[in-house]
């Protein structure tokens, strides 16, 4: 009896770590933008490709995004919490002096929209400091 408890306690344990929620990335847009008086960064993810804008009035420069760097943003999206994102507080305010550009980041799922307040460009909140900082890294290249 011990054994077949042990057999099946494995098995479940196994199987919890397997099946981590995939998450649809079908329906789903993320735009971080940022923004001061003489700077202007648009960046907008959606189904494997990204747009980029970095003047304003411009064209956008689309590309494709490999698969390694798509399972990060995948990644790093499943751990923002969406109906948090209104709530969450800046970690520095140089964006009041004109210290920083303004940063804001807005993901649209399913047709329902969900955005941030206003934080400094470079300063993300720590909860979606790693999705902003690989959105980023797009325009560098």
């Amino acid at each position: 009896m011990r054994i077949l408890s042990l057999l099946l306690l494995t098995l479940f344990i196994a199987s919890g770590c397997c099946s981590q929620k995939k998450v649809n990335m079908a329906s789903t847009q993320i735009e971080y933008s940022a923004m001061s008086r003489g700077y202007y960064k648009s960046i907008v993810v959606e189904n494997k490709t990204v747009s980029i804008v970095k003047e304003r009035n411009a064209e956008a420069v689309k590309s494709n995004i490999d698969n390694a760097k798509w399972n990060e943003i995948v990644s790093a999206f499943s751990k923002v919490n969406l109906e948090g994102l209104s709530s969450l507080k800046a970690p520095t305010d140089k964006r009041t002096y004109d210290g920083a550009a303004i940063g804001n980041l807005k993901i649209t799922k399913d047709g329902k929209t969900y955005e941030t307040p206003s934080f400094d460009n470079g300063f993300p909140p720590k909860e979606i400091e790693k999705l902003v900082n690989l959105l980023v890294a797009f325009s560098k290249e």
